[in-house]
Protein backbone atom coordinates (compact mmCIF):
# COMPACT_ATOMS: atom_id res chain seq x y z
CA UNK A 1 0.00 0.00 0.00
CA UNK A 2 2.78 2.40 0.77
CA UNK A 3 4.03 1.90 -2.95
CA UNK A 4 0.59 2.76 -4.07
CA UNK A 5 0.51 5.93 -1.78
CA UNK A 6 4.34 6.91 -3.34
CA UNK A 7 2.62 6.27 -6.85
CA UNK A 8 -0.33 8.17 -5.64
CA UNK A 9 1.46 11.24 -4.45
CA UNK A 10 -0.11 10.91 -1.62
CA UNK A 11 0.17 10.54 1.98
CA UNK A 12 -3.14 9.00 3.72
CA UNK A 13 -3.97 10.26 7.20
CA UNK A 14 -6.28 7.68 7.51
CA UNK A 15 -5.46 4.58 4.55
CA UNK A 16 -9.18 3.04 5.26
CA UNK A 17 -10.09 5.42 3.02
CA UNK A 18 -7.61 4.24 0.40
CA UNK A 19 -8.45 0.16 1.34
CA UNK A 20 -11.90 1.12 0.55
CA UNK A 21 -11.01 2.71 -2.60
CA UNK A 22 -9.82 -0.72 -4.03
CA UNK A 23 -12.44 -2.54 -2.54
CA UNK A 24 -14.49 -4.04 -5.66
CA UNK A 25 -18.24 -5.10 -4.81
CA UNK A 26 -17.42 -9.18 -5.72
CA UNK A 27 -14.89 -8.92 -2.79
CA UNK A 28 -17.05 -7.42 -0.63
CA UNK A 29 -20.41 -9.28 -1.46
CA UNK A 30 -17.59 -12.66 -0.91
CA UNK A 31 -16.23 -11.70 2.28
CA UNK A 32 -19.14 -9.73 3.99
CA UNK A 33 -18.63 -8.83 7.85
CA UNK A 34 -19.08 -5.07 7.42
CA UNK A 35 -16.70 -4.84 4.67
CA UNK A 36 -17.86 -2.02 1.84
CA UNK A 37 -17.51 -1.81 -1.56
CA UNK A 38 -15.85 1.50 -3.32
CA UNK A 39 -19.32 2.18 -5.44
CA UNK A 40 -20.18 5.29 -3.10
CA UNK A 41 -16.91 6.48 -3.38
CA UNK A 42 -17.06 6.02 -7.09
CA UNK A 43 -19.95 8.19 -7.10
CA UNK A 44 -18.44 10.95 -5.03
CA UNK A 45 -15.33 10.77 -6.62
CA UNK A 46 -16.95 11.18 -10.02
CA UNK A 47 -18.55 14.15 -8.66
CA UNK A 48 -15.24 15.77 -7.74
CA UNK A 49 -13.41 15.05 -10.94
CA UNK A 50 -16.28 16.52 -12.96
CA UNK A 51 -15.56 19.68 -10.93
CA UNK A 52 -11.68 20.10 -11.14
CA UNK A 53 -11.88 19.14 -14.74
CA UNK A 54 -14.64 21.60 -15.42
CA UNK A 55 -13.10 24.50 -13.51
CA UNK A 56 -9.85 23.92 -14.99
CA UNK A 57 -10.76 23.82 -18.74
CA UNK A 58 -13.03 26.69 -18.34
CA UNK A 59 -10.27 28.96 -17.02
CA UNK A 60 -7.49 27.60 -19.44
CA UNK A 61 -9.38 26.97 -22.60
CA UNK A 62 -11.15 30.73 -22.39
CA UNK A 63 -11.90 30.33 -26.58
CA UNK A 64 -13.55 27.07 -26.16
CA UNK A 65 -17.88 27.64 -26.58
CA UNK A 66 -19.70 25.92 -24.53
CA UNK A 67 -20.12 23.01 -26.53
CA UNK A 68 -16.66 21.93 -27.12
CA UNK A 69 -16.39 22.60 -23.50
CA UNK A 70 -18.72 19.86 -23.02
CA UNK A 71 -17.12 17.76 -25.49
CA UNK A 72 -13.76 18.29 -24.27
CA UNK A 73 -14.23 17.71 -20.38
CA UNK A 74 -16.42 13.77 -21.64
CA UNK A 75 -13.40 13.03 -23.29
CA UNK A 76 -11.14 13.30 -20.28
CA UNK A 77 -13.51 11.97 -17.79
CA UNK A 78 -14.53 8.83 -20.26
CA UNK A 79 -14.11 5.13 -19.04
CA UNK A 80 -11.17 4.91 -21.72
CA UNK A 81 -9.19 7.70 -20.00
CA UNK A 82 -9.79 6.75 -16.49
CA UNK A 83 -8.79 3.28 -17.37
CA UNK A 84 -5.51 4.68 -18.89
CA UNK A 85 -4.89 6.96 -15.91
CA UNK A 86 -6.01 3.46 -13.74
CA UNK A 87 -3.31 1.36 -15.69
CA UNK A 88 -0.61 3.50 -15.81
CA UNK A 89 -0.84 4.10 -12.09
CA UNK A 90 -0.80 -0.10 -11.35
CA UNK A 91 -4.19 0.25 -9.45
CA UNK A 92 -5.31 -3.19 -10.72
CA UNK A 93 -2.59 -4.95 -8.41
CA UNK A 94 -3.94 -3.74 -5.40
CA UNK A 95 -7.24 -4.05 -6.15
CA UNK A 96 -9.05 -6.31 -3.49
CA UNK A 97 -11.27 -8.59 -6.26
CA UNK A 98 -13.58 -11.66 -5.23
CA UNK A 99 -11.74 -15.20 -6.40
CA UNK A 100 -14.11 -15.51 -9.36
CA UNK A 101 -13.29 -11.72 -10.62
CA UNK A 102 -9.72 -12.55 -10.18
CA UNK A 103 -9.62 -15.08 -12.00
CA UNK A 104 -11.39 -13.82 -15.12
CA UNK A 105 -8.77 -10.39 -14.66
CA UNK A 106 -10.80 -8.27 -13.15
CA UNK A 107 -7.95 -5.91 -12.33
CA UNK A 108 -7.56 -5.72 -16.27
CA UNK A 109 -11.71 -4.64 -16.84
CA UNK A 110 -11.55 -0.95 -17.86
CA UNK A 111 -15.20 -0.40 -16.22
CA UNK A 112 -13.13 -1.72 -12.88
CA UNK A 113 -10.21 0.16 -13.05
CA UNK A 114 -12.15 3.47 -14.22
CA UNK A 115 -14.63 2.99 -11.36
CA UNK A 116 -11.47 2.61 -8.99
CA UNK A 117 -9.62 5.76 -10.17
CA UNK A 118 -12.61 7.76 -9.36
CA UNK A 119 -13.05 6.22 -5.82
CA UNK A 120 -9.30 6.79 -5.46
CA UNK A 121 -10.07 10.39 -6.25
CA UNK A 122 -12.91 10.61 -3.52
CA UNK A 123 -10.64 8.92 -0.88
CA UNK A 124 -7.59 11.63 -1.07
CA UNK A 125 -11.01 14.50 -1.34
CA UNK A 126 -12.22 12.67 1.71
CA UNK A 127 -8.65 12.51 3.71
CA UNK A 128 -7.29 15.21 2.43
CA UNK A 129 -9.56 17.91 0.97
CA UNK A 130 -10.00 19.35 -2.00
CA UNK A 131 -7.18 20.67 -3.11
CA UNK A 132 -5.56 17.40 -2.59
CA UNK A 133 -8.29 16.35 -4.92
CA UNK A 134 -7.32 18.78 -7.73
CA UNK A 135 -3.48 17.82 -7.45
CA UNK A 136 -3.84 14.65 -7.94
CA UNK A 137 -6.62 14.84 -11.17
CA UNK A 138 -4.60 17.50 -13.06
CA UNK A 139 -1.57 15.33 -12.33
CA UNK A 140 -3.01 13.12 -15.10
CA UNK A 141 -5.70 15.46 -16.59
CA UNK A 142 -3.42 18.51 -17.61
CA UNK A 143 -1.02 16.50 -20.02
CA UNK A 144 -4.18 15.56 -21.76
CA UNK A 145 -5.03 18.94 -22.68
CA UNK A 146 -1.72 20.49 -23.31
CA UNK A 147 -0.61 18.08 -25.08
CA UNK A 148 -4.32 16.54 -27.19
CA UNK A 149 -3.65 12.79 -28.94
CA UNK A 150 -6.49 12.05 -31.19
CA UNK A 151 -9.31 10.46 -29.75
CA UNK A 152 -11.37 7.47 -31.00
CA UNK A 153 -13.86 8.39 -28.27
CA UNK A 154 -17.14 9.71 -29.61
CA UNK A 155 -19.38 11.55 -26.73
CA UNK A 156 -22.81 10.74 -28.13
CA UNK A 157 -24.63 12.00 -24.96
CA UNK A 158 -23.22 15.25 -25.46
CA UNK A 159 -23.95 15.56 -28.73
CA UNK A 160 -27.78 14.67 -28.33
CA UNK A 161 -28.21 16.84 -25.68
CA UNK A 162 -26.56 19.90 -28.29
CA UNK A 163 -29.83 18.43 -30.43
CA UNK A 164 -32.30 18.62 -28.16
CA UNK A 165 -31.40 21.84 -26.47
CA UNK A 166 -32.31 23.63 -29.62
CA UNK A 167 -35.67 23.14 -28.12
CA UNK A 168 -35.65 24.02 -24.38
CA UNK A 169 -39.01 22.86 -23.92
CA UNK A 170 -37.91 18.91 -24.13
CA UNK A 171 -36.49 17.46 -21.63
CA UNK A 172 -33.80 14.57 -22.25
CA UNK A 173 -33.81 11.79 -19.84
CA UNK A 174 -31.59 8.08 -19.02
CA UNK A 175 -33.29 5.65 -17.06
CA UNK A 176 -31.95 2.45 -15.85
CA UNK A 177 -34.25 -0.39 -16.74
CA UNK A 178 -32.26 -3.36 -16.03
CA UNK A 179 -29.04 -5.58 -15.06
CA UNK A 180 -28.30 -8.85 -15.40
CA UNK A 181 -25.24 -10.70 -14.32
CA UNK A 182 -22.92 -11.54 -11.49
CA UNK A 183 -21.05 -9.04 -9.89
CA UNK A 184 -17.73 -9.74 -11.80
CA UNK A 185 -19.70 -9.43 -15.20
CA UNK A 186 -22.56 -6.47 -14.84
CA UNK A 187 -24.42 -5.94 -18.26
CA UNK A 188 -26.54 -3.04 -17.26
CA UNK A 189 -29.04 -1.39 -19.73
CA UNK A 190 -30.66 2.35 -20.23
CA UNK A 191 -33.36 3.84 -22.62
CA UNK A 192 -32.95 7.52 -23.05
CA UNK A 193 -36.37 9.05 -22.91
CA UNK A 194 -37.50 12.39 -24.96
CA UNK A 195 -40.11 13.67 -22.47
CA UNK A 196 -41.94 10.39 -21.76
CA UNK A 197 -41.19 8.75 -25.21
CA UNK A 198 -38.28 6.11 -25.54
CA UNK A 199 -35.67 7.22 -28.53
CA UNK A 200 -33.15 5.19 -27.97
CA UNK A 201 -32.04 1.56 -25.77
CA UNK A 202 -28.32 0.13 -24.77
CA UNK A 203 -26.56 -1.89 -22.93
CA UNK A 204 -23.20 -2.00 -21.46
CA UNK A 205 -20.97 -3.47 -18.97
CA UNK A 206 -21.05 -0.05 -16.79
CA UNK A 207 -23.89 2.30 -17.11
CA UNK A 208 -21.77 5.02 -18.48
CA UNK A 209 -21.38 3.08 -21.39
CA UNK A 210 -24.90 1.61 -21.71
CA UNK A 211 -25.93 5.51 -21.80
CA UNK A 212 -23.90 6.01 -24.63
CA UNK A 213 -24.92 3.57 -26.65
CA UNK A 214 -28.59 4.41 -25.88
CA UNK A 215 -27.91 7.94 -27.20
CA UNK A 216 -25.84 6.78 -30.07
CA UNK A 217 -28.93 4.35 -30.85
CA UNK A 218 -31.29 7.87 -30.18
CA UNK A 219 -29.33 9.52 -32.70
CA UNK A 220 -29.25 6.94 -35.25
CA UNK A 221 -32.93 7.11 -35.34
CA UNK A 222 -32.67 10.65 -35.95
CA UNK A 223 -30.91 10.75 -38.72
CA UNK A 224 -27.52 11.72 -37.59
Amino acid sequence: MKELEKRIGYTYKNISYLENALTHSSYANEVRHGVKSNERLEFLGDAVLSIVVSDYIYRNCPKLPEGELSKLRASLVCEKSLCRFSAALGVGDYLRLSRGEKNLHGNERPSILADAFEAIIASIYLDGGMEQARKFILHWVEPEIKNPKPRAFKDYKTTLQEIIQKNPEEKLSYVLVGEEGPDHDKHFFVEVHLNNNVIGKGGGRSKKEAEQQAAREALKLMGY
